[in-house]
């Protein structure tokens, strides 16, 4: 499979080959279940065989995946930190949504209060200074759960409310000891679902789909209100952006009559153009979870392989999407969330960060694709699953909040994928990070960094 260039703000067609397993993979004889331990990741390891294969070891200690206190469900979200089950100390149904350069973000929250009896409000985080701060943003009579929120690059915060078989959107904003609030308008539709803020942070785009056609909606950033931009034959899902300019948007797209799963890209700058982007195999279903636009690198789902699986790709490359076997684990679902940014013209570079959702809870995995090796590590207590971002040199951001901390972020420096040869003295094609581990170690715990000692760490902006 071939991920299709994009030329002059279009994208063209690609036919593929069979997609090709990770280079150095030996054929898995026990199928999917056979490698899915964590390696040792700064932790000494377990005596062999006493790890889960399922479930990091240590799992069950305070502050790991799947303690009492963490007990986030396994929905996977490749756009946002949600949804998922209110908890104790976890994320709240509005998930948890940041800005494309990480500067701002945004969740639906709620004061202390019996379940059913909770007041539900939108929250602003702001994330690029030394120290990070929630500002709430309540209003005059509390939200609904089911209630999306998205931040803007300004500091405002869009508010998508359904009323009946209407979606009003407003723009909210903190005024002295208040909140501020600017109607946009309403869309008649009973469905409608947020879509990644625009990678300007200007624009907040909506999208609802019947089974004949898909409406995609400018709702923030418009000059009129919330806009009707372009209707697109099929049911469309998902929500990808492919460059810096918020031109360029994937979309993964079900035809009117059925069918396999294609994704396209939508041209904003040519009426909203629909042309093909992925295309692995005639009857496959190709997704695309993840694009980053300094590299080019795609992170896809696809059951092209016989059953879906991870791989990745490049924008306008002509090589094959390759799944690699380190990303396919038993019984969890392995989601990429963020990439990243700044490796340009080096896709295989990219330190990719992935949402691990198992039995055990949530935790985060790190990859790139040239080390083929899948590095795992104990989320921070509180972490919103699938929320954080990349600094440009290499540091991974998670926010979190629980009962100590109301808003913090812990810094994971991306691992370094060190040759097995170089260590061992074993040759790379007989462990290139894609074998089952035999020893399953306890995984790294991300470290939270207390507010008054967080170093002036600023993730770079995209502008």
């Amino acid at each position: 499979m071939t991920a299709c260039a994009i030329e002059g703000g279009s994208a063209g067609a690609a036919a593929t080959a069979e997609p090709e397993a990770e280079s150095g993979t030996e054929p898995d004889p026990k199928g999917a279940g056979a490698e899915s331990g964590p390696e040792e990741y700064g932790a000494g390891p377990e005596p062999e065989g006493s790890g889960d294969p399922g479930k990091p070891a240590g799992a069950d200690a305070p502050g790991l995946p799947g303690s009492a206190a963490d007990e986030d469900g396994p929905e996977a979200s490749s756009a946002t930190g949600g949804p998922a089950a209110p908890a104790g100390d976890g994320p709240l149904p509005g998930g948890f949504t940041l800005t494309a350069d990480g500067a701002y973000a945004a969740r639906l929250t709620a004061a202390p209060g019996p379940p059913g009896q909770r007041a539900w409000y939108p929250e602003r985080w702001t994330l690029d200074g030394p120290e990070p701060y929630a500002v709430p943003l309540p209003l005059g009579q509390p939200e609904e759960p089911d209630a999306q929120v998205a931040p803007l690059a300004d500091g405002r915060v869009l508010i998508r409310r359904r009323v009946a078989d209407r979606q009003m959107f407003s723009l909210l904003y903190p005024t002295g000891p208040g909140t501020g609030e600017l109607l946009l308008g309403a869309v008649e539709c009973a469905e409608m679902t947020l879509l990644p803020p625009s990678p300007d942070g200007r624009c907040v785009y909506a999208l609802s789909a019947d089974e004949h056609s898909s409406s995609l909606w400018l709702v923030a950033g418009g000059a009129f209100g919330p806009e009707e931009v372009a209707r697109i034959p099929g049911r469309c899902s998902g929500g990808a952006w492919l460059d810096r300019a918020g031109r360029m948007l994937a979309l993964d797209r079900r035809a009117p009559g059925g069918g396999p799963v294609k994704a396209v890209a939508v041209d904003l700058g040519r009426g909203a153009e629909v042309t093909p982007l992925l295309q692995i195999a005639p009857g496959s279903d190709d997704r695309l979870l993840l694009a980053d636009a300094d590299s080019g690198l795609l992170l896809i789902r696809s059951d092209a392989p016989g059953h879906d699986r991870l791989g990745w790709g490049v924008l306008g490359s002509c090589l094959p999407v390759r799944f690699p076997e380190c990303l396919r684990l038993a019984d969890v679902a392995v989601t990429p969330f963020a990439v990243q940014p700044g490796q340009m013209l080096m896709p295989e570079s990219c330190a990719v960060a992935l949402r691990i959702d198992g039995a055990a809870g949530s935790w985060v995995g790190v990859w790139r694709p040239a080390g083929r090796r899948l590095h795992q590590f104990a989320a921070p207590l509180g972490w919103a699953p699938g929320a954080g971002y990349w600094s440009r040199d290499g540091v991974l951001r998670l926010p979190y909040a629980n009962g100590a901390t109301s808003c913090g972020v812990a810094m994971l420096d991306a691992p370094q994928d060190v040759e097995p040869s170089s260590v061992t003295g074993r040759s790379s094609d007989a462990e290139g990070g894609t074998q089952p581990s035999a020893v399953v170690s306890a995984p790294a715990v991300c470290k939270p960094v207390p507010l008054g000692q967080a170093p002036l760490h600023r993730a770079t902006r995209s502008d």
